[in-house]
């Protein structure tokens, strides 16, 4: 992959955050931060700036991409940047109707695509309540300090191993896991929460579900390993190693921070939620140094099949 080739599919995804009008200041901020945290030899802040002002539109990105393959892969990411804060709208529709036309992509190409992203963009968290949402329920059995502990740090190290897998699905799958992380520790202290409640603290928290998706695809671009077939990994350690530590790190903090506010019954405030997650989040990057092999490991014997599974699953 080319740098003309990378920077239209970045454009792509920066188009696809800005596809929904209802986008607000603080998410375009979001998409700006990601821009300037990525980095590279690729000026990916000044790419920012050219989308926001409309220097670059759909049929320009999509006609630097030659390939069957590089076009399929910048609709797949562009459909994740849709689907990262949960189902499209009709605008984000209409603006991936557009994209295909644009990359010459037929409708069974799209619709399996598009089938993949709502699969885990709706997945539940777990079993159906009928509990009304983060309200405190009877615990059916103790969850241990330990047990949460270590199921914390495996959902760490999954996520972190998601990173280093070539499919785009792969980074989008990272969120719902967070989100099902969550529920769980909740579960544990005898809170079911919906869908709506778990996006709430993540927002509070300043975890932009699109930005998360963004960062990761960014950091796979740059270092070499989006799009290529399975096992195909080769990008730098040093590239590598700093997107499993991203997701490592958030989703450790994520863990830990949840497991200390329902315990606590949720009367954090947002400034210590904040403080104590930027707090969790850098322990977090310390530990994933400790972890990199195990994520490495798990990176190599774990596919997209097994991914779904565990999304779709309790």
């Amino acid at each position: 992959m080319n740098p003309t080739e990378m920077k239209s599919l970045l454009s792509i995804a920066m188009l696809a955050a800005f596809a929904d009008s209802q986008k607000d200041n603080r998410e375009r901020e979001e998409v700006r931060r990601v821009a300037e945290s990525l980095g590279g030899d690729l000026n990916v802040a000044a790419l920012y700036q050219e989308v926001l002002l409309g220097r670059v539109d759909v049929a320009s990105a999509a006609a630097a991409l030659a390939t069957p393959g590089l076009r399929q892969l910048a609709y797949e990411i562009a459909i994740g940047v849709c689907d990262a804060d949960g189902l499209r709208n009709e605008t984000e529709n209409r603006f991936l109707a557009s994209l295909g036309v644009a990359l010459g992509l037929g409708e069974p190409t799209m619709n399996t695509a598009a089938a993949e992203a709502d699969a885990l963009a709706t997945a539940p968290l777990g079993a159906t309540v009928a509990a009304p949402a983060a309200a405190p329920v009877a615990a059916t059995a103790r969850v241990s300090d330990a047990e949460l502990d270590r199921s914390i740090l495996n959902a760490s190290i999954l996520n972190g191993a998601l990173e280093l897998l070539p499919q785009s699905m792969a980074s989008l799958a990272i969120i719902p896991l967070q989100m099902k992380l969550v529920y769980r520790v909740g579960q544990a202290h005898g809170f079911e929460l919906d869908r709506g409640h778990i996006k709430d603290l993540l927002a509070t928290l300043g975890v932009g579900l699109t930005g998360q998706y963004l960062e990761g695809i960014g950091r796979k671009l740059l270092g070499g390993i989006l799009g290529k077939a399975a096992g195909g990994m080769v990008g730098s350690i040093g590239r590598t190693a700093t997107g499993a530590a991203f997701s490592f790190a958030t989703t450790y903090a994520l863990g830990q921070l949840a497991k200390r506010y329902y315990a606590g019954g949720r009367v954090m405030s947002t400034a210590v939620l904040q403080q104590t997650f930027r707090e969790l989040t850098s322990q977090g990057q310390t530990m994933q140094q400790q972890y990199l092999p195990q994520i490495q490991q798990k990176a190599s014997t774990i596919d997209m099949s097994q991914v779904m599974s565990m999304v779709r699953g309790p």
